[in-house]
């Protein structure tokens, strides 16, 4: 008698297991698509024409000497809550835009978030700030509007955002 049940018992599980198995084995994995981008513009569904706010890889005497960008870089414009990218679905596909630094130079196809020194903002009318957390949060430092005469001076991030950058925003 109990072996019967026994048997019985075993077989159910075995059955479970196999369905379990069945659905595991034939199920598909989301499509998904990765791209890096040296400017938030880039990605299709942000809208801008190009960006104002410049993070360079290196701080402003590495970044600029004799007038010259030697430094890798990646443009802004508008709010970015999170320097690691942005994704979102298109259909049943997830695309992922990855920001990057640049234009050839020091950290060029870096990363960015956490990895910038100092930043430009060459907007003629909009500040900015960018912060340590992801999603406008934590420590910021706050970046004027270029000048009068479309002079966009380069700044170092202050001691507690080198290399801790993670959102910006207009201020």
């Amino acid at each position: 008698m109990r072996s019967a049940r026994f048997r019985a018992k075993s077989a159910a599980f075995v059955m479970s297991f196999a369905a379990v198995a069945a659905v595991t084995v034939t199920a598909h994995p989301a499509n998904a698509a990765e791209y890096t981008v040296t400017d938030n513009c880039d990605v299709p569904w942000i809208t801008c024409s190009y960006g104002d706010l410049w993070l360079f890889y290196n701080s402003k005497d590495i970044a600029v000497q004799d007038g010259y960008i030697k430094s890798a870089y990646t443009t802004f414009y508008g709010n970015v809550s999170d320097h690691w990218g942005t994704s979102q679905y298109q259909g049943s596909s997830l695309t992922t835009y990855r920001y990057v630094f640049g234009n050839g130079g020091n950290g060029n196809g870096q990363y960015m978030k956490n990895n910038a020194a100092s930043v430009q903002n060459c907007a003629p009318d909009d500040n900015y700030r960018v912060y340590f957390s992801s999603g406008y949060g934590g420590t910021s430092q706050y970046f004027a509007k270029n000048g009068p005469y479309g002079d966009c001076n380069i700044t170092n991030l202050i001691t507690a955002l080198k290399n801790n950058n993670a959102s910006s925003h207009f201020a």
